[in-house]
């Protein structure tokens, strides 16, 4: 049977840009932040797993962190490389094999908007000729098809957008920390129709560090510990429609979020009425909208009156993406994924600040959802309990 896994610390590098440090150097600001927040030396660390996009490979940390012969594995996954790192981690602690893992993601993008590679995706030249490897182009074409399916209003996504900024205000790790009201977000340049330019997330910088610890470490080192109570990682099913996808079947086939998020309430034996807090892919508006449904926090279409009502806002019933999410931090790909597990361990330790989320007893969330969301079609979930 294997082992319960714990995250006992937890660091950030602030997200956004910061001149003159490099991503891996943020990385490292991050790990020895969650070292700090264990009350843990480098040389405690038996293993570590991390990744970035575009900032260089993870196992170069040790240089700065310190030589100590520990396996360091470096992980790309795309947008769920943070998500992959930390599963990794979990699994490694799991196994019984080791005692205490790092899980690491940092990043820092050129300015401007992703544009990938056609090549990289298995996709001819005229996929990206057409202008379908810029992910706004994608994105705003999947939105505009859910809007039409299913009554949802273009004032929802700047409602999306609206929350992030507020959120955003209250974070110190938040890049966008300014709050923007609803008729500027509405009324600011469009980007790709219906999404006008502060309803998407911006590539940034940041670095985020969580180190696990195994149940018998934990009570030794009497840890301020949370328990990771299941991670799924899935990919795209037959006949989904997904970003870097030439064509939408006539089949309405499954989704990686979908097939994950099952997995993941599956595997830690509850359901998405027991979540008190949740971090949700928000790419831009449309996929927050997408990912509220596909996560089975509600049914689609029904995102209009949750946005209207204030039920997503930090004293509702259920707050979503309580830091700003992408969109008020920005996304630096390596990173993404363990900032949202970053805020949902804070959340659940009572350390959110002006942020802190009451949840259903008013002294705290006991029950942490985070969700990633990337290309070609994968999804990475993880609950966590407290």
């Amino acid at each position: 049977m294997s082992e319960n896994v714990y995250i006992i610390g937890a660091g950030i590098h602030p997200f956004g840009r910061t001149e003159g440090r490099s991503g891996r150097e943020q990385g490292v600001y991050a790990v020895r932040e969650a070292m700090a927040d264990a009350g843990l030396e480098w040389t405690d660390i038996e293993c570590a797993y991390g990744g970035s996009a575009a900032a260089g490979n993870a196992d170069i940390m040790v240089n700065e962190l310190g030589l100590t012969s520990l396996p360091f594995t470096n992980v790309a996954n795309g947008c769920a490389t943070g998500g992959s790192a930390l599963v990794s981690a979990q699994m490694a602690i799991a196994s019984g094999f080791y005692d205490l893992a790092v899980a690491v993601g940092f990043d820092k993008h050129p300015r401007g908007a992703f544009n990938a590679n056609p090549a990289d995706y298995g996709l001819p030249e005229w996929y990206g000729q057409t202008g379908m490897m810029l992910t706004t182009q994608f994105f705003a074409l999947k939105i505009q098809r859910y809007m039409q399916l299913h009554g949802i209003s273009r004032e929802t996504l700047g409602r999306v957008a609206e929350k992030a900024f507020r959120n955003g205000t209250k974070t110190p790790h938040a890049w966008r920390r300014s709050p923007i009201d609803l008729e500027t977000i509405m009324n600011a340049p469009m980007i790709n129709d219906p999404l006008t330019k502060y309803m998407f997330c911006s590539p940034s910088e940041g670095g985020v560090a969580l180190i696990l610890a195994s149940e018998k470490k934990v009570r030794e080192l009497g840890a301020d510990a949370v328990k990771i109570a299941k991670i799924s990682v899935k990919t795209r099913p037959p006949d989904s429609f997904e970003v870097f996808q030439a064509g939408v079947s006539v089949k309405d086939g499954g989704k990686p979020t979908v097939l994950a998020s099952q997995a993941a309430f599956e595997g830690a034996g509850i359901g998405p009425e027991d979540i008190e807090v949740a971090q949700l892919q928000d790419t831009e508006s449309g996929a927050e909208v997408m990912h509220m449904a596909e996560n089975g926090f509600c049914k689609d279409g029904d995102q209009e009156q949750w946005l209207l009502e204030g039920w997503s806002d930090l004293d509702g019933k259920l707050p979503v993406n309580t830091d700003g999410g992408c969109i008020a931090c920005g996304e630096p790909i390596g990173a993404s994924g363990l900032r949202q597990v970053y805020e949902n361990v804070q959340q659940l330790r009572g350390r959110a600040g002006e942020r802190q989320v009451a949840g259903s007893s008013g002294e705290g969330p006991k029950t942490g959802y985070s969700h990633v969301y990337g290309a070609p079609g994968l999804s990475a979930v993880a609950i966590l309990q407290r």
